[in-house]
This record gives C-alpha cells, structure tokens and sequence, in this order.
C-alpha cells in the first residue's frame, strides 16, 4: 500500500508511456540543444530525469559526463539501456519517480530533464527533489511545452476531456515562465529562459493525430475511454486536426518549446 494520493496516475503513466519509443527519434536533436544549453562537461555528474528511452542521457554521455538515467517506465528503461549498449555507454538507468528521487543530497553536478518531469502531479515536490539532488553550483535544465503553443495546446484538450486527479498540475503549467520562476524560487539563481522548435513529420494533421494517440500516454488513455463514444470520439479527434493544422506544413509540424536553466545557490 502506498500512501501516494497520485498512485493510481503513475500507474497509468508508467503504462500509457511504454508506448512512446516509436517517436524518440525526433527529441534527439531537441536533447542536444537541452545538453548544450545546460553546458554539460566531461567528467560532471549528470542526472536526466524522465529519460525515456535515453537521448538526453546518452547525448550528455558522449560529451564525457558520467550519467544516470530515472524514469517511471520500464520498457522504455529497457530501450534506454539497449540504446546506450550500441555505443558501450555506462549510464545507470533505473525506475523511479520525479517526486521522489531514490539519490543522495548534492549528488550531481547537472540535472536535466527533457517533456518528462512535466508530468509530475506536484511541481513544487519535482522541484524539490529535482534541487535537492543537486550539489551547490549545480546546474538544473529542462524542456517543457508552452500552454499556448501546439503539444500545450493538445494536451490542456486532452485534459478538458480527461481532467486529471483533484489537484494535479496541469503538464503545460510547466511551460509558463512564472510558474517555474515561482516553483524555483530563492533556491537558484541566473534563472534563464530559451524558446526552441523541433519538428515533427507527418502527411496531415489527421496522421499526426493518429500517431499520438499509439504512443503519447493521455492521448492513449482519452481514446481508451471513448471508444464507445464515437461521436465525442469525433469530436475530439476533430479539435486536434483544428489545432495541428495551424503548426502544420510541407508534412512537418512545428512543435516549439521552453527552455530553462538555472544554477542551484
């Protein structure tokens, strides 16, 4: 028995993200502009937290950093690990939550964290940990999606659809900059903000929605359970067409992103 109230919310992550290997592909290039811009260097210590299937750890490994990866989902810690055996990366890759990192205090040098910890249902408690773990001087990065812009956008739909647990955050709460400057606080400084884009291919907007609802978790979820409801169905799946369209081009659709760094005090 657990005492966790959002218990049963991480079960359905840790289930529902299983499926998201297929498409980590495309977050390769966005774990190297999150590597860059945490400036990680050879011989730091380098936590990534939510790692999925590893790309920011892996890309920080081959810059010379010591690594350890944490995510909820064994299967992709599973993909994790056998991304990192290709190029005979020693990162450590275990299962574990955001909100309570299983690390000692002041254990790394950089934490990093890429569309992952945004899922957490207490930032303040992410946070917290996420600084606890990391040494004085230390540096914290991490990518998360604006409410306002396309993946943020898509997924406040999911949640008008699929509220989450009484008092869970909202993952795009995670892409407002005065959230993050009120969740980091005193316990930083050189608090700084940079807008990013990554795209993604598609042959339409209906395709990309497809592709998201096979391996996002809330999309997964949300068409689980109205799969007897064709016509809220319908309706959803037009709303995203609706919002994917305007960040649609050419067979890509443009997904830009927050950045943010800061030094721990």
């Amino acid at each position: 028995m657990t005492d966790d109230p959002y218990a049963a919310m991480k079960a359905a992550q840790r289930e529902g993200w299983s499926l998201f290997a297929p498409i980590a592909a495309f977050t390769t290039p966005a774990a190297a502009a999150l590597v860059n811009y945490a400036g990680v260097q050879p011989g730091e210590a380098v936590l990534d937290v939510a790692c999925g299937t590893g790309v920011v750890a892996i890309t920080a490994a081959r810059r010379g950093a010591t690594v350890k990866g944490l995510d909820l989902a064994p299967a992709l810690l599973a993909d994790a690990r056998r991304n990192a055996a290709l190029i005979e990366a020693a990162i450590e890759f275990v299962d574990g939550d955001v909100e309570a990192l299983p690390y000692a205090d002041a254990s790394f040098d950089v934490v990093l964290s890429q569309f992952g910890h945004m899922f957490a249902p207490r930032p303040e408690q992410a946070i917290a940990e996420m600084l606890r773990v990391l040494k004085p001087g230390g540096r914290i990065a991490f990518s998360t999606w604006p409410p306002e812009l396309c993946i943020g956008r898509l997924f406040d739909l999911v949640g008008r659809y699929l509220p989450g647990p009484p008092g869970a955050a909202a993952p795009s709460s995670w892409g407002e900059t005065a959230n993050i400057r009120r969740w980091l606080g005193d316990a930083v400084q050189g608090l700084e903000f940079h807008r990013d884009e990554m795209t993604i291919p598609a042959l339409s907007p209906r395709h990309y929605g497809a592709n998201m609802e096979h391996t996002a978790a809330p999309f997964i979820k949300l068409v689980q359970m109205l799969a007897g409801e064709p016509e809220r169905l319908a309706a959803f799946r037009a709303e995203v067409v609706a919002i994917v369209q305007t960040y649609f081009a050419d067979n890509r659709v443009r997904q830009s992103y927050l950045m943010t760094r800061a030094t721990r005090r």
